[in-house]
Formats: structure tokens, C-alpha cells, sequence
């Protein structure tokens, strides 16, 4: 048999053809087909032209295979090529930990604008020729990129959009051997249905991005923070209080992070809304204290517009432990600047809508403008 014989042969088989198959699809006789397979036949021009047009085999012969010091010699060739020019791959990483310290303050369709022109940036530069060091940095920064898309299009509730992020965030996490963004994938997607009511599945992925992350890091203490609210919404307060236990001694063993703001850096201070969050959703009037210190330590003015959002939750909590404490006064003050401040994510509609309707329930004069206010900021958010 000859080497285009053989060729054919191999192409044959990878595409799964029969002889008779291939051959009608060539419209050459099988007998003429077999005799070229073994070499029994020259191949004419024509046949070679409609063979690389089926069969993708070329018509030209295959080059012969270098030897083995012209082969170790290209590897070291590829690997040191790199069309990633100096300092890209630095701004690259240097714009995400801008996103992602811009995420507190900014709105989601902004900021979801700026991580799509950057992760269209890092699918350009995967196509280049580029070190093995830096395709993996390339991964590494892309898998973040993906991460924060995936949280803003939760935010916006874009739940198609957000689940393929997450996919690819985490794909790209395990081809770049990084378990802290997969950790955080999990983690984010608990948040997710949590917001969503399946506090089950909220439990249970928040446990998983536990096993996933490296010990001391922040994912691991967000994902036992997620693991705590959960338990809330659950209402399981032993266990609640026990993982509010946890992310604190967590949080207090990493110190204040160099970017506080930075959304993926566990900044010991966010343990103080997490745990406003978590007692109030227990109905626990310890929450008060940590509400109003978050309130007052992200306060930047009396401009409820400028807050960040977390400003805006904490609100909301505070609202929720006040009314469980019969302040319905205070309570109804607190959510509806909360509600007007325009920095409730739609993602945390549902939480002020709580409040709303534990006002309406108690039958307050508040009530009606409420819900009225709610109802503005629905209106809002789906333009």
C-alpha cells in the first residue's frame, strides 16, 4: 500500500464511512476506490481533487517526520513564541481587580458592559501564539472575568447568561489548575438560588465550594458565609449561629486585604453585613448593631443615590429586625430609603419586598406607599 493510499484509508476510518458510502459520495466506482486504497491504482488528479474535498485528505504527500533533535528543538521553538506583547497580560489582570472594586458602587449594566470588552479581549489573545505561562494566565484572568459576569447577570437576574458564565468560569478555573475561582463559581451560584428560594440547593453548593477552596482564602470564607444564610432561611438557628462563628475566627485569621473593596478579597469588615443579613433573616434583634454599623461605615453621605449597595441591604435588614422588634416606625423609614436609593439589585428585589409585605400585613398607613415605591423601582430596573 502507499502513503496516499493509506491516508485515505485512516480517513476512511476517523470519518466512520463505509467503502460503498465513500465511494458514492466521491461518484467513483468502489472498485476503483479499493484498488487506490491498496495501491493497486495511481489516484488520478480528479480523484485526489474530490477525495480532499470529502475526505479532507490532501492531494500532496505528507512531509516526512523530522527527526528527534529537529523535534525537540521546534517544542523549545513553541513554547518561547509569543505574540502576547509586553505588559498585556499585567493590564489585563490590573482592569479586572479595577471591575472588581468598582462592583460595590457601580451599576450592574455598567459594569457588565466593561467585563464584556475584556473578555472578548481574552478570547483574542487565547487565538495567539503565546508561552505556556502565559495561555495559563490568560486562563486564570479570563475564569475571573467569566466569574464576575456571571455575578452581575445574577444581579440583573439573567439566569441563562449567568449559568453559562459559571460554566465557563469554572472550565477555565480546572484547564489552569485554579480551585479558588471554581470555589467562588459554586459559592455564587448558591447565592444564586438562594435569592431564588432553593435553600436546599443553596446549602448544599455552598458546602461543595467549601471542599473546593483553599484553606485561608476568601472564597472559603464567603462560601461559609453563604452556608449561613442558608441556614437561615432554613431556619435552623444552632446551626446558623455556628457558621456565623465560623466566618468570624475565618475572617479574623486573614487580616485586612490590601484592596478592601475588591469583591473576591474577604475584607473582615463585609463579616459585619453578612451577619446583619444572617440574624435578621433569623428574626434575632442582634442584627440591629451590625445593620447600623455597616449603614454608618459605608454611609458616605445623607444622598441615599450615592450609597453603595451594600449601604442599601443593610437597610433592608435593619428594617426587617426592627419590625420583628415592633419599631414599625423605623422599620418603614429604613426600607423605603432603601428602596429609593436606587441600589437595590433586582437580584434583592425579593428582600425588600419582605419588608414591604410584613408592612402591609400589620395594616400600616405606610403601606400603600410602599408599595407604591416598590413598584417604581420594578418599573425601573425593567426598562
Amino acid at each position: 500500500m502507499d502513503e496516499y493510499g493509506e491516508r485515505v484509508r485512516r480517513a476512511l476510518t476517523e470519518s466512520g464511512m463505509s467503502l460503498r458510502g465513500a465511494a458514492k459520495a466521491l461518484s467513483y466506482d468502489v472498485a476503483y476506490l479499493s484498488r487506490v486504497i491498496n495501491g493497486k491504482q495511481s489516484a488520478s488528479p480528479e480523484f485526489r481533487k474530490a477525495v480532499a474535498t470529502v475526505l479532507r485528505v490532501s492531494a500532496n504527500p505528507e512531509p516526512a517526520a523530522p527527526d528527534d533533535e529537529e523535534q525537540a528543538w521546534d517544542l523549545t521553538r513553541r513554547v518561547q513564541a509569543s505574540d502576547v506583547r509586553g505588559g498585556t497580560l499585567e493590564r489585563l489582570e490590573l482592569a479586572f481587580d479595577e471591575l472588581a472594586m468598582a462592583y460595590p458602587k457601580s451599576s450592574p449594566e455598567e459594569l457588565l458592559a466593561r467585563v464584556r470588552k475584556h473578555s472578548g479581549y481574552v478570547a483574542k489573545l487565547l487565538d495567539s501564539k503565546k508561552t505556556l505561562a502565559e495561555h495559563r494566565r490568560l486562563l486564570v484572568v479570563g475564569g475571573w472575568l467569566s466569574l464576575l459576569g456571571a455575578t452581575v447577570h445574577i444581579d440583573l437576574k439573567q439566569d441563562d447568561a449567568a449559568t453559562a458564565r459559571l460554566q465557563t468560569a469554572a472550565t477555565l478555573a480546572r484547564e489552569a489548575g485554579h480551585p479558588e475561582i471554581e470555589a467562588w463559581c459554586f459559592e455564587t451560584d448558591a447565592w444564586r438560588v438562594l435569592t431564588e428560594g432553593d435553600y436546599l440547593r443553596a446549602l448544599e453548593l455552598s458546602r461543595i465550594a467549601q471542599s473546593l477552596a483553599p484553606a485561608n482564602s476568601s472564597a472559603l470564607i464567603q462560601a461559609t458565609a453563604q452556608e449561613g444564610r442558608a441556614l437561615a432561611r432554613m431556619g435552623d438557628s444552632k446551626e446558623t449561629y455556628t457558621a456565623i462563628d465560623r466566618v468570624h475566627a475565618l475572617s479574623s485569621e486573614i487580616g485586612e486585604p490590601d484592596q478592601p473593596e475588591h469583591h473576591y478579597k474577604y475584607d473582615p469588615n463585609k463579616a459585619l453585613a453578612y451577619t446583619a443579613t444572617t440574624l435578621a433573616w433569623l428574626g434575632d434583634t442582634g442584627a440591629e448593631p451590625y445593620a447600623r454599623a455597616v449603614i454608618e461605615r459605608l454611609k458616605p453621605n445623607s444622598d441615599p443615590s450615592r450609597w453603595p449597595r451594600r449601604v442599601a441591604s443593610a437597610n433592608i435588614d435593619l428594617a426587617l429586625v426592627l419590625i420583628s422588634d415592633n419599631r414599625l416606625d423605623e422599620a418603614c423609614d429604613s426600607v423605603q430609603k432603601a428602596i429609593l436609593s436606587g441600589k437595590v439589585a433586582p437580584s434583592n428585589h425579593w428582600r425588600a419586598l419582605e419588608v414591604v409585605k410584613a408592612v402591609e400585613a400589620r395594616g400600616l398607613p405606610e403601606g400603600p406607599a410602599l408599595r407604591d415605591a416598590y413598584r417604581e423601582l420594578r418599573a425601573t430596573d425593567d426598562l
